[in-house]
């Protein structure tokens, strides 16, 4: 794999509490490991590739714990755009019907690029719906080619409308073929390795979309492989409504009476969390995934993060899905991460420093992972790198060019490397032709608003 010198940024803040900020520095990589980071004086001055961050902040890869990459086909969609989360979804699911394998394969291409593109260096991604032949194997083919540390959620809907669930009939998936597709996919792709570029999770999609036994079977079947889990929970008021009327308690209590609970767990949303249930789930360590951009599309509410964190649960962000987003820019969702935290917390109810933690640090110890979101010797090669002289930066750069990341105006990143490989120069993607790709994208989101099915 070779050797990569990030030379001479203005500051790398390496988020490891013993190194700190270091000022005029450079970082050392070999073989998609960090080597060493210093100040450049005391760091090799070539290497077998070289990029120069003069004037750049440099910041641990951003870590993206929640997504459902197949909905960016369908963002802004009109019947959706002021409406609740269940109505939304009754929206935009026979839309979705509509799909196939190779929307799936596009969007992932198309969604996967953008996070590499705002300095995102892993992301898990939540497909719970196969139509048409769709396969997890679709956007897992996307992720290799783009180049992204991937964490792949093989997610389910089981309970049609017909059995009183949300989805309609026709997108659910028998439970036992469920059960077995997944330990396809495990067995075929979950690498448990450390620095893997390619994880497996088990991920019915929510408490009203799959029954009460499935949730059981794939905790079993995710601990008897050593895998995570992954689910929705407690997103909105209707949620609750739902959790108490057909299993006659809250969300959180639900899901440790089916198991889902524990460090192996992490949970998307969480808005409308108790204080019981956050006490529960930083006792077990559970994990969550808060989404604030998605959240206040659909009027969700605020997640009680600044609570979470003091009660030791484990916090990364989430962009949500891009029909719900609109967007997959995880560094604007710190921003909103620490500006939302504010209302109902007071000023310094989340500062900038934490929410770029939970951004990287924190989301890496949601997946499960202790390679990456700090940036130290011995930790895997994933970085990204941001220009200080722009406009957007210009006046917070001089100040604090790390809180400036939060509190200026988000902007793409201009390189980020993933696993010691530049998959982000200059501003541009290098791994895939990109216009071509959107040009692709593009066809496939005008069939689905003429209503043509794959």
């Amino acid at each position: 794999m070779g050797t990569l010198l990030a030379k001479g940024a203005a500051v790398i803040a390496t988020l490891d509490p013993a190194l700190g900020d270091i000022k005029d520095a450079s970082l050392f990589c070999r073989d998609g490991l960090i080597e060493q980071v210093g100040p450049e004086s005391a760091l090799p001055k070539t290497a077998d590739e070289v990029l120069h961050l003069r004037d750049h902040v440099v910041i641990p890869g951003l870590v993206n714990t929640h997504h459902h990459i197949f909905q960016n086909l369908t963002r802004a969609v009109p019947a959706g755009q002021d409406a609740t989360l269940f109505n939304w979804l009754k929206a935009l699911m026979p839309i979705w019907a509509n799909m196939g394998p190779e929307h799936i394969y596009v969007s992932a291409l198309l969604g996967l690029a953008e996070m590499a593109l705002t300095g995102c260096t892993t992301s898990s991604d939540h497909l719970y719906m196969f139509p048409n032949g769709a396969r997890l194997d679709d956007e897992i083919q996307a992720a290799r080619e783009v180049g992204i540390r991937f964490h792949a959620a093989r997610g389910a809907l089981s309970i049609g409308e017909s059995k009183g669930g949300l989805p309609p009939d026709n997108i659910v998936e028998d439970e036992a073929f469920i059960l077995q597709d997944t330990r396809r996919v495990l067995e075929q792709y979950h690498d448990a390795g450390r620095f893997s570029m390619l994880r497996v999770v088990v991920a019915p999609c929510s408490p009203f979309t799959v029954s009460q036994g499935l949730m059981k079977d794939s905790a079993a079947l995710a601990r008897a492989y050593k895998v995570s889990m992954h689910t929705h929970t407690a997103e909105n008021d209707e949620d609750i409504a739902y959790a108490q009327a057909r299993f006659g308690m809250r969300p959180g209590d639900y899901s440790e009476a089916v198991g889902w609970t524990g460090p192996d767990v992490w949970h998307a949303h969480c808005v409308k969390l108790d204080a019981h249930e956050i006490g529960l789930f930083g006792r077990t360590g559970t994990g969550v995934a808060h989404c604030p951009s998605s959240n206040m599309r659909l009027a969700s509410g605020i997640a009680p993060v600044r609570r979470m964190l003091d009660a030791g649960v484990p916090v990364g962000l989430g962009v949500d899905g891009s029909a719900s987003n609109d967007s997959g820019h995880l560094l604007n969702e710190a921003r909103h991460a620490m500006l939302v935290q504010r209302l109902i917390e007071g000023p310094a109810g989340l500062k900038a420093r934490e929410a770029l933690h939970i951004a990287t640090a924190g989301g890496a110890r949601v997946l499960g992972r202790d390679d990456i979101g700090v940036l130290r010797p011995g930790m895997a090669a994933d970085f990204a790198a941001f220009r200080l002289d722009t406009i957007d930066m210009s006046g917070g750069a001089q100040w604090d060019p790390v809180a400036s990341l939060l509190f200026c105006g988000p902007q793409k990143a201009s390189a980020t490397v993933i696993n010691g490989r530049c998959i982000v120069r200059d501003g541009q993607i290098t791994t895939i032709d990109l216009p071509k790709v959107i040009e692709r994208h593009g066809r496939l989101a005008r069939a689905l608003a003429n209503g043509e099915a794959a």
